[in-house]
């Protein structure tokens, strides 16, 4: 069998801010497209055992553009609207690790392995998770997603005035193929919290649905934790109110869960935040 096809040229994309989230267009309008007239359609002919016939396809242009809605939808923030692999430099080792695990993540998808980023604010965690939805969408069009979570319990709040449940603001989350949760462990440790971040985590664990993480708090677990035993929720929002540690932030369950899901990389307490740094800034 062969195929001839005479396709749209493909554009490419311009990326910027759009009010919350960075906005992907492209490059060129489908208007703009003379082979295929702004239809997305191109004819391909095909011959088969001597026998010649049409067939119609989409054209490349196309499916650019199905890829910048998939970059769209995933509501990566307008702030990072410039943020890829190419342009985020380690200081350390550890970042340089980190960089290295989300860049293999992103182009082996699927089988490179989820990962949890922690360390201290401004070190170029949300950077990361941002370079990879934007590889695995733009480049893939992979259904992805990004929530930075304690906007998410103030949406669910919101919700409750408008007579919606949780269920049906984090049903459309657990669904994702690729979700980047960012922030994981801030707020009050509130019941509320802590309930609406173990659905969300088991929805998505059950699914076996991939769930990328950055944290300010530390990945590491004192080796007694194992031996603490079964503590009710109260006790949890105690205990993680003035922790540190993420495991306290979350509870042993969702910690439990990170732990088989992710790969972890935590990035040294003393790593400054770049965005006190012109040098460090203009470095990103």
């Amino acid at each position: 069998m062969t195929v001839s096809a005479t396709g749209c040229e493909t554009s490419g994309f311009t990326v910027d801010r759009a009010g919350d989230y960075a906005h992907a267009q492209l490059a060129n309008p489908m208007s703009a497209c003379m082979l295929c007239g702004g239809t997305g359609l191109v004819r391909t002919t095909v011959t088969d055992n001597g026998r010649t016939y049409d067939t119609v396809t989409s054209c490349a242009r196309a499916r650019l553009g199905r890829r910048s809605e998939a970059f769209n939808a995933a509501h990566l923030p307008a702030v990072h609207a410039a943020s890829t692999f190419e342009n985020w430099r380690p200081g350390n080792a550890e970042q340089a690790r980190a960089h290295g695990l989300v860049k293999d993540f992103a182009l082996r998808w699927p089988q490179g392995r989820p990962f949890i980023v922690s360390g201290p604010v401004g070190t170029g965690k949300t950077h990361l998770l941002v370079a990879a939805l934007r590889h695995l969408t733009l480049e893939l069009g992979v259904r992805a997603g990004y929530v930075e979570i304690s906007l998410l319990y103030a949406q669910i709040r919101r919700g409750f005035q408008d007579g919606k449940s949780g269920g049906e603001i984090i049903g459309p989350l657990s669904q994702l193929d690729v979700l980047a949760i960012d922030e994981l462990g801030k707020g009050r440790g509130s019941v509320f919290e802590l309930e609406t971040l173990d659905e969300l985590i088991a929805r998505r664990y059950n699914a076996n649905k991939v769930t990328l993480f950055a944290t300010n708090y530390s990945v590491r677990a004192p080796e007694d934790r194992a031996q603490r035993g079964l503590i009710d929720t109260a006790e949890l929002v105690a205990a993680g109110k003035e922790s540190k540690l993420l495991v306290d932030r979350v509870g042993d369950r969702i910690y439990s869960r990170l732990c088989e899901m992710c790969e972890f990389v935590e990035f040294p307490s003393n790593t400054p935040d770049a965005r006190r740094s012109p040098n460090l800034r203009a470095r990103r």
